[in-house]
């Protein structure tokens, strides 16, 4: 069988390009295997659509950006896919209980079990593996320099929040899910297919393989008083999840959502700037084909 092997030397501080060799020696065990080592997230996404169509298995290491770039060079092929996270954050991997140490992850891919896991697609053309999010503090992920990422990890996103993210910006929202709708303005907004969000357990009792997504939207209180009180209801949202009740934050679950907003509200989607305004969001049941550690729950 052929796997393809593609890494990107710069995330998780290098650590994959420096156990290159011994994760190719370890993937030979049961593969022929080919190794690229991808220059830019536009090569990536060029390397996995050559992919999809000549390897048997394609093997990438990366943070959860770069998942979203694998999502977008698959497109609707159903190659299977191995995983070693190496990001920041790596909520795809939490959600997954996929280890974040190369070698440990690469046993995953050797011993592991194929899991069908559901994706999102977004405007009909785009995609995502855990999350589509809006609001001021969605943008660190990406604003946020790979200098100050290698040199302070998962603290990078929390100094760069603290100097730029306060106050948060609102913006005029109107959510549709199935029969119900959220409208007002909102500070933030979560579409999420997976449990964990910038490493907190935001939608823990999530499922990847339930077809179902789930959003939280973040409502603006009225006077200081109000906004406070909704700066709280998000740190509760993160550290408690979506499971109690807020009453500053609307939860809604479905197949399939659409969101009005203004023209330059910018989403992210897996860590990584998207799409700007209106969306549509849809969840793809099973669409992705990925090695997970056997007994876990999914």
């Amino acid at each position: 069988m052929k796997c393809l092997f593609l890494y990107n030397p710069a995330s998780g501080r290098g650590k994959t390009a420096r156990k290159a060799a011994r994760i190719t020696k370890k993937l030979e065990r049961v593969y022929e295997v080919d190794v690229h080592a991808t220059e830019s997230a536009e090569d990536l996404t060029e390397w996995v659509k050559r992919g999809a169509a000549g390897y048997d298995v394609i093997v990438f290491s990366g943070g959860d950006g770069t998942f979203q770039r694998v999502l977008e060079g698959l497109g609707d092929s159903r190659v299977q896919l191995g995983y070693l996270p190496a990001g920041t954050a790596n909520d795809v991997a939490r959600s997954l209980g996929i280890p974040r140490d190369p070698l440990r992850a690469i046993d995953v891919i050797l011993k592991g079990r194929s899991a069908e896991l559901d994706c999102m697609r977004i405007n009909g053309t785009r995609y995502a593996m855990y999350i589509a999010a809006a609001g001021t503090p969605t943008r660190i992920t990406y604003e946020t320099p790979q200098s100050e990422k290698r040199a302070f990890g998962w603290f990078a996103y929390l100094f760069r929040g603290l100097g730029k993210c306060f106050p948060f910006e609102s913006f005029p929202v109107r959510v549709e899910c199935g029969q119900r709708v959220s409208e007002g303005d909102g500070m933030l907004v979560f579409v999420m297919n997976g449990r964990s969000v910038a490493g907190f357990p935001v939608n823990r009792s999530a499922s990847m393989q339930d077809g179902t997504l789930e959003l939280a939207v973040l409502k603006r209180g009225k006077g200081a008083l109000g906004k406070f009180l909704s700066y709280l209801s998000l740190v509760r949202l993160m550290l408690f999840g979506i499971g109690r009740r807020r009453r500053r934050v609307d939860v809604m679950r479905g197949r399939h959502v659409r969101i009005s907003t203004q023209k330059n509200l910018v989403w992210d989607f897996d860590g990584e700037e998207g799409t700007r305004g209106d969306i549509e969001i849809e969840v793809l049941p099973r669409r992705v084909r990925l090695f997970v550690p056997r007994g876990r729950k999914l």
